[in-house]
């Protein structure tokens, strides 16, 4: 009787708990969900007891399962560990590497310099995923975030990627029709696009001026949780925007955004965010050198 585990069936059960479904670790791990659960089977199978107790609706893993999974983080951990000591003497970094982002700033300035990494460390496999929301890097499994936005948890190792801030747009019709605002107060007047992107407030917007910071309460017809969304609105007139300089550049250059209040702005910095446990990690350090040295504004 064959029973030898492999790595692979432990990072498969890895990702079911994560995700809490075998579509969604196949999903991640790029396979077929009928793979996923004949490979949970064989792991039950070699190890004698039973992971998971699953149903027509949804999966709960068991006691035993629960102590085999944290077994296995520690196990794939330490495999990574070992791989990032022999890549660091190669001087050539390998392995896994699971790097999330925003919708908008991960589409448009994250992944194209994603696929150039991919080409300059071809050991490197790279899975880059994008969420409207904060991510937990360590309970959810990303080696890495690149995240935009200040605060940061002092669990987390971060480090600057690049400056960053978000300025009030509208577009020259609306302010025609509207009138352009000459105080902060005066947004509560406004058609104002709110986002609920990530851990954005909703409907409130905390803005930097010559007196400090100041917060005020917009609100409008409409609103959405991707900025790209706001964005296209506000470039048809639908309102004012809060959206950060390097998306909005463009259509103040082309005239179809105009900046308003331009003395106030938001802090919006962009940071690579990873747990500790990976402060040493050679794969996670190549990316971020990258990362610092290619990232620009689109």
């Amino acid at each position: 009787m064959n029973n030898q585990v492999e790595n692979g069936d432990l990072r498969v059960l890895v990702e079911v708990v994560r995700k809490g479904s075998f579509a969604g670790a196949a999903e991640a791990l790029g396979m077929s969900a009928a793979f996923v659960s004949k490979r949970i089977g064989v792991l039950e199978s070699r190890l004698g007891v039973r992971l998971f107790e699953r149903s027509t609706r949804r999966i709960l893993i068991t006691e035993e399962g629960e102590r085999i999974y944290g077994r296995a983080q520690l196990i794939l951990e330490q495999i990574d560990d070992m791989l990032d000591e022999l890549a660091e003497q190669r001087e050539a970094p390998a392995g896994r590497l699971r790097i999330c982002s925003s919708f908008g700033f991960g589409r448009k300035v994250v992944a194209p310099v994603i696929a150039r990494l991919a080409a300059a460390y071809p050991r490197l496999q790279i899975r880059f995923e994008v969420f409207d929301r904060l991510v937990d890097t360590a309970a959810e499994g990303f080696d890495l975030d690149v995240r935009i936005g200040d605060a940061i948890p002092p669990r987390l190792v971060a480090r600057k990627l690049m400056d960053n801030h978000r300025i009030l747009c509208a577009a020259p019709a609306y302010l025609a029709r509207h009138g352009t605002p000459a105080t902060l107060k005066e947004l509560a007047a406004h058609q104002c696009l709110a986002i609920k992107e990530r851990d954005h407030p909703l409907g409130s917007w905390r803005l930097q001026g010559r007196h400090g910071e100041e917060t005020v309460r917009v609100a409008g017809a409409l609103s959405t949780n991707h900025g790209e969304i706001a964005l296209r609105w506000a470039v048809e007139g639908g309102g004012i925007v809060l959206r950060s300089r390097w998306d909005a550049q463009a259509y103040l250059d082309a005239g179809s955004l105009r900046h308003v209040l331009p003395e106030y702005t938001q802090p919006a910095n962009v940071w690579a965010v990873y747990p500790q446990r990976l402060a040493g990690s050679s794969r996670v350090r190549v990316c971020v050198d990258y990362l610092h040295r290619h990232l620009q504004p689109a």
